[in-house]
């Protein structure tokens, strides 16, 4: 009986990071970063100690909270730079980036806010953002990127794309195409094409 009792605390334990994890994702994406700490224990099933004891922080609950969409941001960034052909890397880059965005108001938010205390977060996101920066440059050279563009209005359409309400993810998902191509199409120093 000795034996099998600390596994089960282990697995409870397990049980109740996930669980966490889980609420704080779904009401982040739902509600913003706004929510209370003390909320997302409560929808949990859990006392606020149990919340703070493993994330102490609610830095370190956004942190990982999004440590996957921030992974398939920094993987949309990385294919787009990996293109051989600069422009189409980075029209695929904004509109994978939108598509993740347009689903998660909190990604969004915890993307452009800086937290002080979430070091891996923000290394990571400003690495992504100076390869989106990267990237820009060598839309511009090859001439399709309007000269003018800085990496502040990626910031600003993010802002944009994180306002999009619709009534199912699929209708966030297509207004997201949408203002993706809007934003692409003002971008682009070649003639507009169709929106979808």
């Amino acid at each position: 009986m000795p034996d099998r009792l600390p596994h089960t605390l282990r697995s409870d334990a397990r049980d109740n990071r996930e669980r966490i994890l889980s609420v704080a994702r779904t009401t982040f994406a739902a509600a913003g970063l706004d929510v209370p700490m003390r909320e997302i224990a409560r929808r949990a099933d859990v006392g606020p100690a149990t919340l703070y004891r493993r994330f102490p922080t609610k830095e370190a609950l956004v942190t990982e909270a999004f440590a996957d969409q921030m992974a398939a941001c920094t993987a949309a960034v990385d294919e787009g730079l990996a293109d051989p052909d600069p422009w189409h890397g980075f029209r695929d880059m904004i509109e994978k980036v939108f598509a993740l965005h347009a689903v998660d108001r909190g990604f969004t938010a915890a993307f452009i806010s800086t937290f002080p205390h979430a070091i891996d977060f923000t290394e990571t996101r400003d690495r992504a953002l100076r390869s989106v920066a990267e990237l820009a440059r060598r839309a511009k050279a090859a001439g399709k990127l309007r000269p003018d563009f800085v990496i502040d209005d990626l910031i600003l359409v993010l802002m944009a794309n994180s306002g999009i309400r619709a009534s199912s993810p699929a209708a966030a998902l297509a207004a997201s195409r949408r203002l993706a191509a809007l934003l692409l199409q003002g971008l682009s120093a070649e003639p507009a094409t169709p929106v979808p």
